[in-house]
């Protein structure tokens, strides 16, 4: 008999992080459901996916947006029936803006994205695991150096990384009884458009602007699919994976 097809959900899929991950667990043999706001990249991910004989369901959606996130889950229920792996990818940043100059809309937007949105769709994705058959499945967090120390001027992304953090535990801990395993990956300076400025140079914690080391995406893309290939008796219940010259150990 021949083995069911896992099926994956990526939010923010249609670059960096997300769109690497996509790839690679379409390599790994999943079959990969690509969530995020700009149906173009999603369509390119999707396209690349199926150049390769893979198999990709490109789903525009806003995670922040609850009737988004439900209609998201909805079009994933009817194409495949049940989901195995959720990787909460999307996310956002706040610019590097000095605290007393944050605005409260500012504030808001970091926290839809990066905290109502792991939320949401952690939630769809816990109640769909709970009920399918086979029952369970796991649920990735991208969490960040940042759910550590902070960078300087970044107060609502690290208060949003850290509270992150509160819901790998809790959902961990909530998983047991119905075979759901949750983890977190903190990624440190993965080579993407959104990391360019880091080897340019950025604000350190000492006031000095230096250059950062970063690693190849796909590096991250492979941690992924290591967590998302485990059995679920078994978790990774954090990783970190950064540029090993990154300053990060020691920041401060």
């Amino acid at each position: 008999m021949a083995s069911r097809q896992r099926i994956a959900l990526v939010t923010g899929a249609g670059g960096g992080i997300g769109k690497a991950s996509s790839l690679a667990l379409s390599a790994a043999g999943f079959a990969v459901v690509l969530a995020g706001r700009r149906p173009g990249p999603l369509a390119a991910v999707a396209g690349e996916i199926e150049a390769g004989g893979g198999l990709a369901l490109p789903v525009p959606a806003d995670v922040a947006d609850p009737v988004s996130v439900d209609g998201l889950f909805a079009t994933l229920v009817e194409r495949f029936g049940r989901l195995d792996v959720l990787f909460n990818n999307a996310g956002r940043n706040d610019g590097g803006t000095p605290l007393d100059q944050y605005g409260l809309d500012l504030w808001n937007s970091v926290v839809a994205t990066n905290l109502t949105g792991v939320f949401l769709c952690t939630r769809a994705a816990f109640r769909l695991m709970k009920s399918q058959d086979p029952r369970g499945g796991r649920i990735i967090n991208n969490g960040s150096i940042s759910a550590h120390a902070p960078r300087p001027h970044s107060l609502a992304y690290t208060a949003t990384k850290h509270a992150v953090t509160g819901i790998t535990k809790s959902v961990a801990l909530d998983g047991r009884p119905f075979d759901i395993a949750c983890g977190q990956i903190d990624i440190g300076n993965a080579a993407t458009p959104l990391t360019e400025r880091m080897a340019r140079g950025v604000l350190q914690a000492d006031g000095q602007v230096r250059p950062e080391d970063r690693m190849d995406v796909r590096i991250v893309a492979d941690a992924v699919v290591h967590m998302a290939s485990l059995p679920l008796e078994a978790n990774i219940l954090f990783m970190t994976v950064m540029a090993s010259k990154m300053p990060f150990v020691g920041r401060g």
